[in-house]
């Protein structure tokens, strides 16, 4: 990865001061959110937010939408883009490397959201082809000009999700440089662009970064459980944290649930929360019913809370594999059919449940 050669002009401090401002008012006014939904492509959408707000999640931002398609066609954005009253706070997220695209696109959502998100984090080959997400990490001028569109347009706050540089004081820069821009909340993603979801997440990064720059700060990465939650905000001293893959497992993380794999054989302080996968794949098939998306979005969380099941009982998962017309009514039997083996899969709570000090420290 390249690093940033890129000097930016820093505004004056009267003017850093008021953007400051507005920051931290408008984090409050949407009373300062700290267990969060992170944006998964095709994960994020409004049924799952929703399953996720009902289990403790108190923001979320939709799945990465790409800017030009979002500004160009009304049918991808009643496809991909959906919400509600009780949908908020929410990020609307967007990728692109075009600050006119970026803001046609932020029109149409700004009176819908609480920020206006630029995705400056995916690392997937589909980004460095488009020349979105981390790949701007080597052209800071022209992240420079998406901040400051938007952020000068716009009726609501803009906030950036990035990743970490190889070398801490070019991620510190960059943080600066996105503050400076107009950015009002920056969520780090505490890996590098190559860096894999296994590896761990770099909370040190994350800490210097919200010691270096004066608006809100969020981090992503190793959040399985409310252990977790309360590990990242002790360590790095951020407003709030965001979980992405372990939320597709277990929606209910926040909830101060936990999956089997993390309470050990015997371990003391644990007991049955009496709610399974099961359970929740019922409440999100309920909740698509209510708010229609893609039959392939819907596959792909079942497949993912029943997955400890379909290894236990592949003649279903196969089943499922091969049907070709899905229905509701189908779902919901898959869910009896494994019920009906006598086998479960609970997710556990604390036995005592103490008020999570959810505070950040200093």
């Amino acid at each position: 990865m390249l690093s940033p050669s890129y000097t930016c002009n820093y505004v004056t401090d009267e003017q850093h001061l008021r953007s400051n401002e507005r920051a931290w008012a408008h984090w409050r006014k949407i009373k300062q959110p700290k267990l969060i939904v992170a944006p998964m492509y095709d994960g994020s959408e409004l049924p799952f937010r929703m399953l996720c707000r009902k289990y403790g999640a108190e923001a979320a931002y939709t799945p990465m939408l790409h800017s030009r398609s979002f500004a160009e066609s009304k049918k991808f954005r009643l496809r991909e883009f959906s919400t509600c009253e009780e949908d908020r706070p929410l990020f609307v997220q967007f990728c692109g490397n075009d600050p006119d695209i970026l803001l046609d696109a932020a029109y149409q959502v700004e009176s819908l959201c609480d920020y206006v998100d630029i995705n400056l984090g995916c690392p997937q080959r589909i980004a460095r082809t488009g020349n979105y997400g981390a790949f701007l990490m080597d052209d800071l001028p022209r992240v420079k000009s998406l901040v400051d569109k938007l952020a000068t347009n716009l009726s609501v706050p803009v906030s950036c999700k990035i990743r970490i540089f190889p070398v801490l004081q070019d991620t510190i820069n960059y943080a600066k440089l996105l503050e400076d821009s107009g950015c009002s909340l920056i969520a780090v993603h505490g890996r590098t662009r190559d860096g894999r979801t296994r590896e761990r997440a770099n909370w040190d990064a994350i800490k210097s970064v919200k010691d270096a720059v004066k608006i809100p700060v969020l981090a992503n990465g190793n959040i399985r459980h409310m252990d977790d939650v309360q590990s990242c905000l002790k360590t790095t001293g951020v407003e709030g944290v965001m979980s992405a893959e372990a939320l597709l497992d277990n929606p209910a993380l926040f909830g101060g649930f936990r999956s089997g794999e993390w309470v050990e054989d015997g371990e003391d302080g644990f007991e049955d929360g009496k709610l399974d996968r099961g359970d929740l794949v019922v409440e999100y098939l309920k909740l698509c019913e209510k708010y229609p998306v893609r039959w392939n979005i819907i596959i792909a969380h079942v497949y993912g809370m029943l997955r400890k099941w379909f290894e236990t009982h592949p003649d279903i998962r196969d089943d499922f594999n091969v049907k070709r017309k899905l229905s509701f009514e189908y779902l919901y039997s898959v869910v009896d059919r494994l019920r009906a083996r006598g086998v479960r899969f609970p997710l556990y709570v604390k036995t005592k449940r103490p008020e999570v000090n959810l505070t950040p420290y200093s």
